[in-house]
């Protein structure tokens, strides 16, 4: 017999009842009915009930354990009574009784416990994230999250990309976020980066004639963190395809994305329209770039209706240019008390509050109620209610300015609004492509021209688009949203340097700069380049989504804090001071 297992914890049924066997796991849970202890072993697999009595040989070495202790049985299987079998557990007709027993790792008292649903600080978790790996849910995001990286690859190879590696040390390239930078022993005062992305190496990748490409790779940025972002590094689906339109992505990448969440969404309907969504009706409709479709609510501009009215803060700001009036359909939302709730929202980020109107029925007709319908009466008012589309029992919330002002924060009430009434379907998976993303735009106070988005796209037109206002300019750069979080990122790389430099001109970078920045993929640009494209999906955020889980440390092996520490393994740490002599840095104290 193996020296610890002729079966996992989750092997075992009826047609091993009377078969010797050997098994190791954790104690899962302890329990003595009236002297009889039962345990339940746990491996990665599942969990499998032994029982001990005082029969047993090692009954008074089993009396001893405790929970998480790792363990070695050997027992004879029996089937369980009728009564007693578990059907919630694969192995639950049956149990080990217990002849003999080796401690392969007792345990002290855990800092968290591992059965069970309690909740933990985070940073308990974190320290001891070797122990909250060991609960279930962690168990079965973690193995969901190597499953679906496997069925990626399947898919890829499938349809004809090979996977290729990239430099993991290589030279600083700004992507948009601050490089994690690595000194060379060899070179003093020269540093490497870590790769924020494999761009610039997959683009020549394309170059050296290699027609597909896809990477599960590591990228790394020093970057704040929030929810959905790690702080510190993260894995996407990286890919490039030569001689192809930005169509041809989108038509290659659908079908591996659409697969993926029909095989690991638990059944939730994944919606096979996909539609285009160019990036200013996006900040229109939804007040961000990764618009969460499964709300329905769209926001409409409605300045017309309030220029000259009486409510003179809007009659007044529209008189400013650049400035106009949205509105936040609100169907269902037709209540004083609703309407406090969305103005004291608007309050908490920071507003003086939002305008509302809501509509009820005051038994011989309908009517506008709120201080905005008051203001500007009942001929303006009936107006926006047919153009929204709104009746009884509905409301409407405004906000105005100039939108980059207020965009933000009228996405987040879209989204608040949208939960609260129930409007939004939780259990399905809605995609959407962003396109037409502006390249350029103009700071307000210096009027500078700077790049707003990826710099390496091609512009919509090439260099004759170029010769125009640079505002007007957009670029064959995507983004894939789903469900309010962006998960692809993508463009039509500009692979002629003559439309790049012109490119980089027009936001201030002279020929010099870009060479010596970007030398590497321009001078390969020089020796005929295909037209390519690709983009890259983070697989960190869609695994959150697939686990349902709210935070993306949660399908994280081993995740940064906060505050971008590994309290586990204490980094960052103190380099000794011969590190520091062998690398010729100093470290400056801070004041």
């Amino acid at each position: 017999m193996h020296a610890y297992r002729s079966h996992t914890c989750a092997e075992l049924n009826k047609s091993n009842v009377g078969q010797t066997v050997r098994l190791s796991g954790w104690v899962h849970r302890i329990r003595d009915h009236g002297g009889v202890l039962f345990i339940d072993l746990r491996d990665h697999y599942g969990v499998t009930q032994v029982l001990c009595d005082p029969d047993s040989p090692v009954f008074a070495e089993v009396e001893k354990v405790r929970s998480e202790w790792c363990i070695r049985i050997d027992g004879e299987v029996k089937a369980r009574d009728e009564s007693l079998v578990n059907a919630k557990l694969p192995t639950g007709e049956v149990e080990v009784f217990v002849r003999d027993l080796e401690v392969l790792g007792s345990s002290e008292e855990l800092p968290l416990i591992v059965f069970g649903d309690q909740e933990y600080p985070e940073e308990t978790r974190l320290r001891y994230r070797y122990l909250d790996l060991r609960r279930d849910v962690m168990q079965r995001n973690m193995t969901m999250r190597s499953d679906v990286v496997a069925s990626i690859r399947r898919r890829m190879w499938d349809i004809n990309f090979r996977e290729y590696q990239t430099p993991i040390i290589t030279a600083s390239s700004p992507e948009g976020a601050r490089d994690f930078l690595v000194p060379s022993r060899l070179h003093p005062g020269k540093f490497y980066a870590l790769p924020q992305a494999p761009q610039q190496f997959k683009q020549l990748i394309m170059v050296s004639g290699f027609d597909k490409y896809f990477q599960i790779a590591p990228c790394f940025r020093d970057e704040d963190p929030r929810a959905d972002r790690s702080p510190t590094d993260f894995y996407q689906l990286d890919l490039e395809m030569s001689f192809v339109e930005q169509q041809d992505v989108f038509d290659t990448i659908k079908p591996v994305l659409a697969g993926i969440f029909e095989e690991f969404g638990g059944g939730r309907p994944v919606d096979q329209d996909w539609p285009q969504i160019s990036y200013r009706d996006a900040a229109l409709w939804y007040g961000t770039d990764k618009p969460d479709l499964r709300n329905p609510i769209k926001m409409q501009v409605v300045s017309d209706h309030f220029r000259g009215s009486g409510f003179a803060i809007f009659a007044k700001l529209l008189e400013q240019e650049g400035t106009e009036i949205r509105a936040i359909p609100a169907p269902k939302g037709g209540s004083r008390k609703f309407c406090d709730r969305m103005n004291a929202f608007a309050q908490k980020e920071g507003l003086p509050g939002m305008g509302y109107i809501f509509w009820r029925d005051q038994g011989e007709g309908m009517e506008a109620a709120g201080p905005l319908a008051k203001n500007i009466g009942p001929e303006r008012t009936e107006a926006i209610r047919q153009q929204l589309g709104l009746g009884v029992g509905d409301a409407a919330f405004f906000l105005g300015g100039k939108p980059k002002a207020f965009e933000t924060i009228a996405g987040k009430a879209r989204v608040a609004i949208g939960e609260e009434l129930g409007l939004t379907d939780k259990d399905r998976f809605a995609f959407a492509w962003i396109v037409d993303f502006p390249i350029y735009e103009q700071d307000d106070e210096s009027g500078k021209i700077d790049f707003e988005h990826n710099p390496f796209s091609m512009p919509q037109g090439g260099m004759e688009a170029l010769e125009g206002n640079p505002l007007d300019v957009l670029g064959y750069q995507y983004d894939l949203s789903c469900n309010g979080y962006e998960l692809v990122s993508g463009a039509i790389r500009n692979h002629r340097p003559e439309i790049m430099f012109k490119a980089f001109e027009i936001a201030g970078y002279g020929k010099e700069e870009v060479e010596k920045r970007f030398g590497g993929m321009v001078n390969a640009f020089q020796y005929g380049a295909p037209p390519h494209g690709g983009c890259a999906a983070g697989i960190d955020r869609i695994v959150m989504l697939l686990a349902d889980e709210a935070n993306i440390r949660e399908v994280i092996m081993f995740p940064m804090n906060q505050r971008a520490e590994d309290l586990m393994m204490a980094a960052p740490s103190e380099p000794t001071p011969d590190q520091l002599m062998e690398l010729n840095l100093r470290v400056i104290p801070q004041d």
